[in-house]
């Protein structure tokens, strides 16, 4: 999520609202680049630029900010040891901004943004921050002094096949996380009538088809109620050769039998080695569907970093 529906919220309630960014960082800091909390004249909030001092010192500014309504626009650069008295050796740069009900219009059409569009922003002449939404892929016609402002990781890509109770643990799990989740199954009704926002069910007849159709760097799970759609499944994400996870529900039994069908197939012992079965951190043993979730969850977020970094 970005910060301008919960702006439109905060200010439907409070008349004003302040968006706190973390626009630049350097060194060890809470968080990096682009973290941002709304702030409320009450002093209640949302987001998180990283806690302790950083972030109850930001609040009293933005709420200070408010108070006068008169800058548009408060930056400063504090360095988190001497100016904070934090063990963080880095600086970071903190961006106050101040919206009231004249700038609605303005929050509405910035709310609207989807993952596949940038914010371009740039500081008007009147200091305050302008921004407009662009597809991805023409960030390369920016003018003079716009730059991509990016709120919030570029999620990651899931598919996730089945919707059993592993399935409904998992979606709940990844609901506050940097994935944007297809879920995927054959039965309609197994679908609850309400599921997070990063979530889209797909009731499909030939779920195998969704493999073709999906992003080349998503990554694919899969636990669905038939072992045989299962392997069809797994056959076509692991011949793609393109997903930097396919993972399997199941025990080292189920992962043997599917090994020697794979092979009997044609596929390389190098595909065939990519698939994670079981799923999840080896240390945590629970079976319960909210711990399997956990730890599964876990998995991915190591196997995103490491795709991040690797890429």
């Amino acid at each position: 999520m970005t910060p301008f529906k919960l702006l439109l919220d905060a200010i439907a309630g409070e008349g004003t609202a302040a968006l706190v960014s973390l626009p630049r960082t350097a060194g060890s800091s809470p968080r990096d680049a682009g973290a941002w909390m709304v702030v409320r004249p009450s002093g209640a909030f949302n987001g998180t630029i990283g806690g302790g001092a950083l972030e109850y010192e930001a609040i009293a500014h933005a709420r200070e900010a408010l108070a006068r309504a008169k800058e548009p626009v408060i930056e400063r650069s504090q360095a988190l040891g001497p100016d904070l008295g934090q063990c963080c050796g880095g600086r970071v740069w903190v961006r106050i901004e101040t919206f009231d009900r004249n700038h609605l219009a303005a929050l509405r059409a910035l709310a609207d943004v989807t993952p596949r569009q940038y914010i371009v922003a740039s500081v008007g002449t009147d200091g305050r921050m302008k921004r407009r939404i662009a597809p991805i892929g023409e960030d390369s016609a920016m003018g003079a002094g716009e730059y991509v402002e990016n709120f919030e990781e570029v999620p990651t890509s899931l598919l996730l096949f089945g919707a059993g109770h592993v399935g409904r643990a998992l979606v709940l799990a990844l609901a506050p996380l940097p994935f944007t989740v297809r879920w995927i199954d054959p039965r309609r009704d197994m679908f609850p009538a309400v599921m997070p926002a990063n979530v889209t069910p797909i009731a499909s007849a030939t779920p195998v088809e969704e493999i073709d159709a999906a992003d080349k760097d998503a990554f694919v799970l899969i636990m669905t109620h038939s072992h045989a759609l299962d392997f069809d499944i797994v056959t076509r994400a692991l011949a793609a050769g393109r997903f930097p996870y396919v993972g399997l529900i199941g025990s080292a039994t189920k992962r043997a039998r599917f090994e020697h069908r794979l092979a009997d197939l044609g596929l390389s012992q190098e595909k065939i080695a990519r698939l994670v079965c079981p799923i999840g951190i080896d240390a945590i043993e629970g079976k319960l569907p909210a711990v399997i979730a956990a730890s599964t969850v876990a998995q991915l977020l190591i196997v995103r970093e490491r795709t991040r970094i690797a890429n």
